[in-house]
């Protein structure tokens, strides 16, 4: 008598049968319905870019714990990846789906390469801004002698700026490559109306000649950043080089704003093209009874005694007469546009003191000649003020009444 099967066996028969069912329901309802493939299909392709970005993420967090400049394009570029992955899973799901079965798809194919190309346009700015700040953070600029920093940095900002322009004009125009409406009308635009594309030209001309005046002072280098240059009569150090402009630290803290492409095709000072070192100018007007050897021994005394000289340049020279004094002129050099400014003060402020004390005559004097029976000669008038001098770069800023004359006033013999 053969034996009874038993209740447990009966019954995983009984389930392994209705699974069996169920899972053919469940191929037969993929084959029927579309729907229902493309869900599976989304929610499968979202799962496997989710693996994939945790692993990619657990390889690459080991590998950045000793590469900051890794580092720092992971943080940079986390939040276009967190797009990028799904939408890529997302587009690559759609693609599978015949176009042909419902306009909904088409449309949804479209969206999802538009949504994919735009994150990648993202993620590609975000990585060039990493690299920017890995070369900058490589080469600080507040150190003493930072000539090579501020060429580098010039050039990746510069550069940087370029690149994120160009990136971003490529995956505009590549977006709208996708759309058969536009790239017929720009098809067409182009083939029959070539005077409505050299309208946009010139009126992209500013745009174009300051992208190019970008990349020509990012290469050639005219201007760096901190460098310090004169712009209509203005003294002042760059401060920022955009895509577009330069913005320009006035002495006084004002903030000159002047194009890229003025650089290019307008002459300018830059005093620290090669280096930051400057020469500086003192200039008195004093009698010709002056003796000069004792003003050379102070002006050494001065420069000896001040930290701002750098022990290059200390001179003392007649450098001018005529029928009232001599225009003397003292050369003092300082490793810097800033502390020349403040030794050019103190040089002559502190000779300015040494002939009051010890040469009170050597003052410049009005000489005149009075003859009997004749008109006295015409002498300026000590009421009416000098004339105003014009302002001045080589003084950082406009010149007062009397700067070079150190403030002498003239008196009649």
């Amino acid at each position: 008598m053969r034996p009874r099967p038993s209740a447990s066996r009966h019954f995983f028969h009984i389930e392994s049968g209705r699974l069996d069912i169920m899972l053919s329901d469940f191929l037969s309802t993929l084959a029927a319905d579309p729907w229902a493939r493309l869900g599976l299909a989304l929610v499968a392709g979202l799962m496997l870019a989710l693996l994939v970005r945790v692993a990619a993420y657990a390889a690459l967090d080991r590998v950045a714990a000793r590469q900051p400049v890794l580092s720092d394009l992971l943080r940079r570029a986390s939040g276009p990846m967190e797009w990028v992955l799904p939408l890529l899973a997302l587009a690559i799901c759609l693609r599978t789906w015949p176009a042909s079965v419902s306009p909904l798809f088409t449309l949804l194919q479209h969206l999802s390469l538009i949504a994919l190309l735009g994150a990648c346009t993202w993620l590609v700015v975000r990585c060039i801004g990493a690299f920017e700040d890995a070369a900058i953070r490589n080469h600080p600029m507040d150190v003493a002698d930072n000539l090579r920093a501020r060429r580098v940095v010039t050039q990746v900002r510069v550069l940087g700026r370029t690149a994120d322009v160009i990136v971003i004009i490529l995956g505009a125009a590549i977006i709208l490559m996708t759309i058969p409406g536009v790239r017929q009308l720009g098809t067409s635009l182009l083939a029959s109306a070539g005077v409505a594309g050299l309208a946009i030209g010139l009126a992209a001309k500013p745009v174009l000649s300051n992208l190019i005046a970008g990349l020509q002072i990012a290469l050639t280098q005219p201007i760096r950043l901190d460098d310090v240059v004169i712009i209509e009569g203005e003294w002042g150090r760059i401060e920022e080089i955009t895509g577009t402009y330069v913005v320009v630290r006035i002495w006084d803290e004002r903030r000159l704003v002047v194009p890229l492409n003025w650089f290019i095709e307008n002459p300018f000072q830059n005093w620290t093209r090669q280096s930051a070192q400057l020469i500086g100018t003192v200039y008195l007007k004093l009698d010709y009874r002056t003796p000069l050897a004792p003003l050379r021994e102070e002006l050494t005394r001065l420069c000896d005694q001040s930290e701002l000289w750098d022990r290059r340049v200390c001179i003392l020279q007649v450098t001018d007469t005529d029928e009232h004094a001599m225009q003397l002129r003292a050369l003092v050099s300082t490793s810097d546009s800033g502390r020349g400014w403040d030794l050019r003060c103190l040089v002559r402020e502190g000779l300015i003191a040494f002939i009051q004390a010890h040469y009170p005559d050597a003052l410049p004097r009005w000489r005149g000649e009075l003859s009997r029976g004749g008109q006295a000669p015409d002498l300026p008038d000590p009421a009416v003020p000098p004339a105003q001098h014009s302002p001045s770069p080589e003084d950082e800023g406009p010149r007062r009444p009397h700067d070079d004359d150190a403030g002498a006033t003239p008196i009649r013999a």
